[in-house]
């Protein structure tokens, strides 16, 4: 797995598959996590569903529909790596966003959709916060590494709160700089 080139934390992404291959997409890319042992770096896939009554009277039962039917949303760790692996297997037709660039869902999106409730992103902030000095979206200055100097925007905590992504403006673009939690402090305003 030396190819992993960590461009960003973990997020949830959207791919698109074939009409009716959501749910085979879903069981092979689950087979490929367990027998290549990806559970760090693909952790979880989803096909949102909701319940719906079909008929009238008697005749009326319920069935699972698909809210979103050719998508599948995947918790991953986007990397040269994770994106072949996703992008080779069968009914997959690619990943949502401009051109073949994958787009992460905003924490907006994540809510709205039900991907994780609001109680465990605050709890996580609640334990990053107890452990490092800043929280995500707080400006910092990078104090040592490669980056020394350097001033960006926390874009995400790792959950055990070891490492931090930071949007550092390079060349008039905002770059993710993948860094060691203790490398970063509070920018003093």
């Amino acid at each position: 797995m030396e190819s992993n080139n960590y461009i960003d934390g973990v997020k949830w992404y959207v791919i698109h598959t074939y009409s009716g291959y959501e749910n085979k997409v879903k069981t092979n890319l689950e087979k490929i996590v367990d027998n290549r042992s990806l559970q760090n770096l693909i952790l979880d896939i989803r096909i949102p569903t909701e319940t719906i009554i079909e008929g009238e009277g008697e005749s009326a039962k319920k069935v699972e529909s698909k809210i979103f039917p050719s998508y599948v949303i995947i918790k991953m760790v986007m990397s040269d790596f994770t994106w072949h692996i996703i992008r080779n297997i069968t009914g997959v037709t690619g990943f949502v966003g401009p051109g073949s660039a994958p787009t992460p869902l905003t924490p907006t999106e994540v809510e709205e959709l039900g991907l994780e409730s609001s109680d465990e992103e605050s709890s996580q902030a609640k334990v990053s916060a107890l452990a490092l000095d800043y929280k995500v979206g707080d400006s910092v200055r990078v104090k040592s590494g490669v980056f020394t100097g350097y001033v960006g925007r926390v874009d995400s905590i790792s959950e055990d709160g070891k490492s931090v992504t930071v949007m550092v403006s390079m060349f008039g673009r905002e770059t993710p700089a993948q860094l060691d939690s203790t490398d970063v402090e509070i920018l003093e305003i």
